[in-house]
Protein backbone atom coordinates (compact mmCIF):
# COMPACT_ATOMS: atom_id res chain seq x y z
CA UNK A 1 0.00 0.00 0.00
CA UNK A 2 1.21 3.57 -1.23
CA UNK A 3 0.96 6.02 1.59
CA UNK A 4 2.27 9.96 1.18
CA UNK A 5 4.14 11.67 4.39
CA UNK A 6 5.33 14.57 5.13
CA UNK A 7 9.12 14.61 6.14
CA UNK A 8 11.31 16.76 6.87
CA UNK A 9 15.46 17.21 6.16
CA UNK A 10 15.95 14.02 8.45
CA UNK A 11 14.63 11.95 5.53
CA UNK A 12 17.04 13.69 2.52
CA UNK A 13 19.23 10.54 2.50
CA UNK A 14 16.03 8.38 1.97
CA UNK A 15 14.86 10.98 -0.57
CA UNK A 16 17.96 10.74 -2.31
CA UNK A 17 17.72 7.32 -3.27
CA UNK A 18 14.79 7.83 -5.07
CA UNK A 19 15.87 7.65 -9.02
CA UNK A 20 14.85 10.30 -11.42
CA UNK A 21 15.12 9.48 -14.49
CA UNK A 22 13.52 10.47 -17.74
CA UNK A 23 12.56 8.09 -20.43
CA UNK A 24 13.40 10.05 -23.37
CA UNK A 25 11.73 8.91 -26.46
CA UNK A 26 10.49 11.86 -27.99
CA UNK A 27 10.58 15.62 -27.72
CA UNK A 28 8.82 18.76 -28.32
CA UNK A 29 10.39 20.68 -30.88
CA UNK A 30 9.37 24.32 -31.74
CA UNK A 31 8.56 26.29 -34.43
CA UNK A 32 8.49 30.33 -34.34
CA UNK A 33 5.43 31.02 -36.72
CA UNK A 34 6.24 34.80 -38.70
CA UNK A 35 9.48 34.36 -36.03
CA UNK A 36 7.21 34.03 -33.32
CA UNK A 37 5.28 37.16 -34.16
CA UNK A 38 2.56 34.71 -35.09
CA UNK A 39 2.85 32.34 -32.45
CA UNK A 40 4.86 29.04 -31.28
CA UNK A 41 4.25 25.93 -32.01
CA UNK A 42 5.44 22.60 -30.70
CA UNK A 43 5.42 19.33 -32.71
CA UNK A 44 5.81 15.96 -30.65
CA UNK A 45 9.41 14.23 -33.04
CA UNK A 46 10.19 10.85 -31.62
CA UNK A 47 13.92 10.85 -31.26
CA UNK A 48 16.92 7.91 -30.54
CA UNK A 49 15.63 6.63 -26.99
CA UNK A 50 17.69 7.77 -24.21
CA UNK A 51 17.75 7.86 -20.08
CA UNK A 52 18.47 10.70 -18.87
CA UNK A 53 18.91 10.84 -14.77
CA UNK A 54 17.84 14.13 -13.41
CA UNK A 55 19.12 13.16 -10.14
CA UNK A 56 22.48 13.93 -10.54
CA UNK A 57 21.32 18.13 -10.58
CA UNK A 58 18.96 17.81 -7.90
CA UNK A 59 20.21 16.45 -5.07
CA UNK A 60 18.14 16.96 -1.35
CA UNK A 61 20.97 16.70 0.18
CA UNK A 62 22.62 19.64 -1.48
CA UNK A 63 19.39 22.41 -1.16
CA UNK A 64 20.83 23.85 2.58
CA UNK A 65 24.07 24.74 0.57
CA UNK A 66 22.41 27.22 -1.31
CA UNK A 67 18.71 28.01 -0.05
CA UNK A 68 17.52 28.85 2.91
CA UNK A 69 14.99 25.95 3.29
CA UNK A 70 12.67 27.22 5.81
CA UNK A 71 9.34 27.75 3.43
CA UNK A 72 10.46 24.67 1.80
CA UNK A 73 8.19 21.32 2.46
CA UNK A 74 8.92 18.17 1.76
CA UNK A 75 6.54 14.72 0.88
CA UNK A 76 7.41 11.10 0.16
CA UNK A 77 5.59 8.23 -0.98
CA UNK A 78 6.19 4.68 0.17
CA UNK A 79 5.35 1.10 -0.40
CA UNK A 80 4.88 0.03 3.28
CA UNK A 81 8.89 1.13 4.17
CA UNK A 82 10.54 1.94 0.94
CA UNK A 83 10.63 5.04 -0.09
CA UNK A 84 9.06 5.16 -3.97
CA UNK A 85 8.32 8.70 -4.75
CA UNK A 86 9.38 12.54 -3.56
CA UNK A 87 8.21 16.18 -3.93
CA UNK A 88 9.62 19.39 -3.00
CA UNK A 89 7.65 22.58 -2.58
CA UNK A 90 9.86 25.98 -2.01
CA UNK A 91 7.84 28.93 -1.06
CA UNK A 92 9.51 32.30 -1.07
CA UNK A 93 13.23 31.83 -0.99
CA UNK A 94 16.16 34.71 -1.31
CA UNK A 95 17.79 33.59 -4.23
CA UNK A 96 14.95 31.36 -5.96
CA UNK A 97 14.83 33.35 -9.02
CA UNK A 98 12.18 31.13 -10.65
CA UNK A 99 9.82 33.30 -8.09
CA UNK A 100 10.88 36.40 -9.84
CA UNK A 101 9.97 38.10 -6.58
CA UNK A 102 6.06 36.86 -6.56
CA UNK A 103 5.61 36.49 -3.00
CA UNK A 104 2.10 34.54 -3.04
CA UNK A 105 3.84 31.99 -5.52
CA UNK A 106 5.44 28.50 -4.73
CA UNK A 107 7.70 26.44 -7.29
CA UNK A 108 7.42 22.51 -7.52
CA UNK A 109 11.05 22.44 -7.00
CA UNK A 110 11.45 18.53 -7.81
CA UNK A 111 8.96 15.21 -8.26
CA UNK A 112 10.50 11.75 -8.37
CA UNK A 113 9.04 9.03 -8.81
CA UNK A 114 11.41 4.99 -8.79
CA UNK A 115 11.16 3.65 -11.81
CA UNK A 116 9.39 0.42 -10.86
CA UNK A 117 6.10 2.30 -9.60
CA UNK A 118 6.03 4.62 -12.42
CA UNK A 119 2.30 4.48 -13.94
CA UNK A 120 0.38 3.75 -10.88
CA UNK A 121 -0.79 7.06 -9.74
CA UNK A 122 2.22 7.77 -7.43
CA UNK A 123 3.28 11.58 -9.18
CA UNK A 124 -0.25 12.16 -9.15
CA UNK A 125 -0.77 11.81 -4.97
CA UNK A 126 2.23 13.35 -4.49
CA UNK A 127 1.24 16.28 -6.15
CA UNK A 128 -2.35 16.25 -5.04
CA UNK A 129 -0.58 16.40 -1.62
CA UNK A 130 1.65 19.50 -2.28
CA UNK A 131 -1.24 21.16 -3.72
CA UNK A 132 -3.19 20.87 -0.78
CA UNK A 133 -0.81 22.44 1.26
CA UNK A 134 0.10 25.04 -1.39
CA UNK A 135 -3.49 26.57 -1.05
CA UNK A 136 -3.47 26.13 2.62
CA UNK A 137 -0.42 28.60 2.85
CA UNK A 138 -2.28 30.84 0.14
CA UNK A 139 -0.49 30.92 -2.69
CA UNK A 140 -1.72 31.90 -5.59
CA UNK A 141 -0.07 30.21 -8.06
CA UNK A 142 2.63 27.06 -8.24
CA UNK A 143 5.79 27.64 -10.78
CA UNK A 144 7.25 24.05 -12.86
CA UNK A 145 10.22 23.83 -14.57
CA UNK A 146 10.56 21.27 -17.19
CA UNK A 147 12.29 20.31 -20.33
CA UNK A 148 11.24 19.83 -24.29
CA UNK A 149 12.65 16.24 -23.69
CA UNK A 150 10.04 15.38 -21.28
CA UNK A 151 7.22 15.02 -22.69
CA UNK A 152 5.77 12.93 -19.84
CA UNK A 153 5.86 15.56 -17.26
CA UNK A 154 4.76 18.16 -20.04
CA UNK A 155 1.24 16.26 -20.27
CA UNK A 156 1.20 15.96 -16.46
CA UNK A 157 1.44 19.44 -15.56
CA UNK A 158 -0.64 20.11 -18.41
CA UNK A 159 -3.48 17.64 -16.86
CA UNK A 160 -3.26 19.69 -13.80
CA UNK A 161 -4.36 22.59 -15.09
CA UNK A 162 -0.99 24.71 -15.78
CA UNK A 163 0.26 26.73 -18.78
CA UNK A 164 3.58 27.10 -20.49
CA UNK A 165 4.34 30.67 -19.07
CA UNK A 166 7.93 31.44 -20.06
CA UNK A 167 10.05 29.18 -22.82
CA UNK A 168 13.73 29.97 -22.57
CA UNK A 169 15.43 28.36 -25.42
CA UNK A 170 18.60 29.25 -24.09
CA UNK A 171 18.37 28.32 -20.70
CA UNK A 172 20.81 25.19 -20.27
CA UNK A 173 23.46 26.31 -22.97
CA UNK A 174 26.37 26.72 -21.13
CA UNK A 175 26.02 23.08 -19.73
CA UNK A 176 26.92 20.58 -21.60
CA UNK A 177 25.35 17.91 -22.58
CA UNK A 178 22.23 19.89 -22.30
CA UNK A 179 22.68 22.70 -24.70
CA UNK A 180 19.75 21.88 -27.14
CA UNK A 181 17.11 21.49 -24.50
CA UNK A 182 14.22 24.20 -24.30
CA UNK A 183 13.16 24.89 -20.84
CA UNK A 184 9.36 25.39 -20.04
CA UNK A 185 8.25 27.19 -16.93
CA UNK A 186 4.59 25.99 -16.26
CA UNK A 187 2.13 27.91 -13.86
CA UNK A 188 -0.57 26.80 -12.35
CA UNK A 189 -3.31 28.87 -10.37
CA UNK A 190 -4.31 27.56 -7.05
CA UNK A 191 -7.89 27.87 -6.15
Amino acid sequence: MITIKKVDKSYFELYDKIPMNVDVRSELQLRRIDGGLGGIEFEEVPVTPYLKDLAKYERATEYEKEFDISTWHFFMAFDDDKPVGALTLAGPTPNLYMLGGMKESCVLWDIRVDDKYKHQGIGQKLFDEARVVACGKGYKKMIIESQNNNVTACRFYRKQGAVISKIDTNAYASEPGLENEVQLIWTLELK
